[in-house]
């Protein structure tokens, strides 16, 4: 027998939650293969088997929280020979025969082995069709069967989240507490529907889906909230006149992209602007810790990027050693990363102030709120035509940007708050300044 236990997650990641497993109990294993998706606060993972055999025993569900550790499945190893002999990969007929029964698990604690197979549905094969039924009984836990006796509940009409049917305990006491109008809706015209995906209409009046939240977005929620609680945060704003950089980049992109292979965006100015104001107001760049303040002389800068599970932060570490160019290929490849769910623990980690663009969605402004523990974040947002007094008698369309910086005031001044938005912006109107240094 071998133990699937979650692995070493990274710095700072203790736990995680199983957001899909990839095998069911009985299928054939080899070396390698996934088994499960682990959602953590930071990125999804996918964990892999390290011995071929046959997936004997699920442990825990989807959805369920496990830690660095713990054993989440057993595969038994068809075929193993006593002493050294390795395990061979099992067959189709190995596989088949084991379909049926009660996967054995040899010096196994038997209180265990009692709950596995009380817990597991029973399957049976059907010669015809190929496919795999569970019995009419419903499987559930002795928890589950105790507490149902108990409160005289039929677990029939009990609907549990496993996805392989099992009904638990908190299964039963949610079933308990359900007022009995609902129960009736639900068992009438909704058993197909899982309790984190159902309607509440009885609940709201009016029909609703109740979803539960991602171990990320709930992670995302905590995070924000926190930064509102300890940071003493404030917004400064400003504007930016774009023609230069519109014009700049209108003339060199085609030599820009044949030249290095990538595209002239807005990102790198951004960068370069951001990394310039740092070096001249270095409060920006730090962090406190207790009563010190750790003043960063790196330059980490996090870029915000909108994935389908929710906001990530990847960073581009160095910025200030790169060139434009550098710096537009490494934003691509993480932004890549992040829309793929690839990116990495390493991707995530650190930084020393972050850039946030809602402009790609069209916000005119905003506040953003603090990547703590960083102290400065700047936003950008929609380049939009307005009217510009450019001396007392003329005035002028020009593509303007609000830029906003919220900060943390407890050891950053809005004075110097201010100065160091402010040479951002001269730094954006002068671009040719940007690229000579960068």
């Amino acid at each position: 027998m071998a133990d699937i236990t979650i692995p070493e997650l990274g710095e700072s990641i203790t736990e995680g939650t199983i957001a899909k497993w990839l095998k069911r109990e009985g299928d054939p294993i080899r070396a390698g293969d996934l088994l499960l998706e682990l959602e953590t606060d930071k990125v999804n993972l996918e964990i892999s088997a390290e011995t071929d055999g046959v997936l004997a025993s699920v442990l825990k569900r989807e959805g369920d929280t496990v830690a660095v550790g713990e054993t989440v499945a057993v595969i038994r190893e068809v075929g193993a020979q006593s002493g050294h002999e390795s395990a061979a990969a099992p067959s189709a007929g190995e596989v088949a025969a084991h379909a049926g029964e009660a996967v054995p698990v040899a010096g196994a604690d038997p209180e265990r082995d009692s709950r596995r197979q009380d817990v597991m549905p029973r399957i049976e094969t059907h010669p015809h069709s190929g496919r795999q039924a569970a019995n009419s009984a419903p499987a559930a836990s002795p928890a589950a069967r105790r507490l149902a006796r108990e409160q005289r509940i039929d677990l029939e009409r009990v609907k549990g989240r496993d996805p392989f049917g099992r009904v638990y305990s908190d299964d039963v006491r949610s079933y308990r507490d359900t007022p009995p109008d609902r129960k009736s809706a639900a068992g009438a015209g909704s058993a197909a529907e899982s309790r984190s995906e159902g309607t509440a209409a009885a609940e709201y009046g009016q029909p609703v889906e109740r979803r539960r939240m991602s171990r990320r977005r709930l992670t995302i929620a905590k995070r924000l909230l926190q930064a509102q609680q300890t940071a003493a945060m404030l917004t400064t704003f400003n504007e930016v006149d774009m023609s230069a950089i519109l014009e700049l980049r209108k003339r060199r992109k085609e030599s820009f992209k044949e030249k290095h292979d990538v595209s002239l965006g807005f990102m790198s100015f951004f960068t370069k602007a951001v990394v310039g104001a740092l070096k001249a107001y270095p409060l920006l760049n730090a962090e406190i810790d207790g009563e010190d303040v750790i003043i960063k002389k790196f330059f980490d800068i996090g870029i915000a990027v909108a994935a389908k599970e929710g906001l990530v932060v990847p960073v581009v570490r160095g910025a200030d050693r790169l060139s434009f160019a550098e710096i537009e290929r490494r934003i691509g490849e993480l932004a890549a990363k992040a829309r793929s769910n690839s990116l990495s623990l390493d991707d995530l980690q650190g930084g020393s102030f972050t850039i946030t663009n809602g402009g790609v969605f069209g916000s005119l402004l905003s506040t953003p709120i603090l990547n703590t523990p960083q102290v400065g974040i700047l936003g950008m947002h929609k380049i939009q035509l307005r009217p510009v007094a450019i001396d007392e008698e003329r005035m002028e369309n020009r593509p303007m940007m609000y830029i906003a910086l919220s900060y943390d005031h407890r050891i950053v001044d809005g004075s110097e708050a201010v100065r160091f938005l402010v040479t951002v912006k001269e730094l954006l109107e002068d671009p040719e300044t940007l690229l000579l240094e960068g």
